[in-house]
């Protein structure tokens, strides 16, 4: 699953000539909204679809970044899970969910939100620099070190000499 999650994000990314993920959600044809109803530590994100239309809803109390990583990581939804998102609404509830090391379509949305908003390249060339260490290179590419870790857990399964982090800690935002 994790070279077709890469070659879904790798044609979306080449098709759009973006890495912004509210640009795939309205290419998509997704309505995104930014609510206030939810609070800082509560409901991050959730997509539905309605009467074939989508929506994503963001928590609008979220900061710039993880707006962008909550849009990825629906999109992710959208894209792959469209069976299951018209069955029930999915809701991103926490970073434990959102971030969470766990299997099944959270991993999924997580990988193709890595794989999608984060280029293979620039990743290899902090890599390459020694200077770079795991948590400046998630600050150097703006994303949090879990979305970094999936990044990377995509680039060693295909083929990268890219190391993981080890036991990252998937729920110290929670």
């Amino acid at each position: 699953m994790g070279e077709y999650i890469y070659n879904e994000a790798e044609q979306l990314h080449r098709e759009l000539d973006t890495r912004n993920p509210v640009e795939l959600l309205g290419h998509i044809g997704a309505d995104v909204i930014y609510s206030d109803k939810f609070s800082i530590n509560g409901l991050k994100g959730f997509c539905t679809i309605q009467n074939r239309s989508k929506y994503v809803v963001i928590n609008a109390k979220l900061s710039k970044h993880e707006k962008r990583i909550v849009a990825g990581h629906e999109a992710g939804h959208l894209i792959l899970h469209t069976h299951e998102i018209k069955r029930r609404p999915h809701q991103t509830l926490s970073d434990c969910y959102l971030y969470g090391n766990v299997g099944g379509i959270e991993y999924e949305a997580n990988m193709f939100a890595a794989d999608f908003m984060i280029e293979d390249n620039d990743v290899l060339e902090y890599v390459r620099d020694e200077y770079m260490d795991y948590f400046k290179m998630a600050s150097a590419l703006h994303v949090p070190p879990q979305l970094l870790d999936f990044k990377l857990r995509s680039m060693e399964r295909r083929g990268h000499d890219v190391r993981p982090p080890v036991g990252l800690d998937s729920k110290f935002l929670k």
